[in-house]
């Protein structure tokens, strides 16, 4: 009985995770379509996708959070929400795809931030998965192309990659906060950047009322709040290697809408940085042979 029983929790969990990361593949689509700029589309994001969460906790009760874990939280929130502004940004200099595979790199980017701040050792097989990636990233530098079918922008790679270290920060502060509900977390994160980012709307506003206001909805709805239950309630059910292997949905799905919906054309040269940064990643997060 109790096996039947958390063979069905690992069941229910797989697809959870899995349709968390076929959820993140759209992003790019909901982010494009909207017709907003990057700030405006994060500020939406963590709007809509804050309340719902918010909500969520509340009908949970998971509302006690110290002083020390809301300073920690508000600074997550920040890296997180510069994080999204600077990936959406990144969309419309590269392409969906592009800049998703890129932004993959985030694991050796955390690694390195790791080694920096906490002093936590490097492995020699780390630095060689992360050369692996990075020389993918190099490939879709020369290789790959934009949305407007052109040569990919170095701007949208570059802000891609920034976007990648600045989530690897808000990895290493959400490290600091694994006793707290990561829901109330993901609701105070989005709190904050609601608040940095209105602001922001005097000189990026919110799109006019249409299809555009519709997207946002969607994105902070389904992309955030819906998306972050579902990760936060699968993840600590299953095994390392499922999450790695599941995680790679969220650029595979990304790849495919770019190629469907835009009509994205990927190179030789891009389908090779592609696979040397999947390798380089997914070996780095599957655990290692005892």
């Amino acid at each position: 009985m109790t096996t039947t029983v958390a063979g069905t929790d690992t069941k229910r969990a797989t697809l959870e995770w899995a349709g968390a990361m076929a959820l993140s593949g759209t992003i790019g689509v909901a982010v494009v379509e909207s017709g907003a700029a990057a700030p405006a589309v994060a500020f939406a994001r963590c709007l809509v996708g804050g309340l719902l969460l918010a909500l969520w906790c509340a009908w949970k009760g998971w509302f006690r959070l110290s002083a020390r874990d809301l300073r920690l939280a508000a600074l997550g929130g920040v890296l997180l929400v510069a994080n999204w502004v600077l990936l959406f940004a990144s969309y419309s200099h590269s392409s969906v795809s592009v800049a998703t595979v890129v932004y993959h790199t985030q694991p050796f980017l955390l690694l390195a931030l790791a080694g920096v701040v906490l002093g936590e050792r490097i492995r020699g097989r780390d630095l060689g998965h992360g050369a692996i990636a990075f020389a993918g990233v190099v490939l879709i530098s020369l290789g790959g192309q934009g949305m407007d079918g052109q040569p990919v922008d170095l701007v949208g790679i570059a802000l891609a990659l920034g976007a990648a270290a600045l989530y690897a920060g808000a990895s290493l502060v959400a490290k600091q906060l694994s006793h707290v509900k990561p829901h109330l977390v993901a609701a105070v994160q989005c709190a904050v950047g609601t608040l940095v980012l209105a602001p922001a709307l005097l000189i990026t506003p919110l799109p006019p009322v249409g299809s555009g206001w519709l997207w946002l909805l969607v994105l902070g709805a389904v992309h955030t709040a819906l998306m972050y239950v579902l990760m936060y309630s699968s993840i600590g059910v299953l095994p390392t290697a499922t999450v790695a292997l599941l995680s790679f949905l969220y650029p595979a799905v990304a790849l495919i809408v770019d190629v469907a919906v835009y009509g994205h054309h990927v190179s030789l040269l891009e389908s090779l940085g592609i696979l040397a940064i999947v390798a380089g990643a997914l070996a780095h997060k599957l655990p290692t042979r005892p």
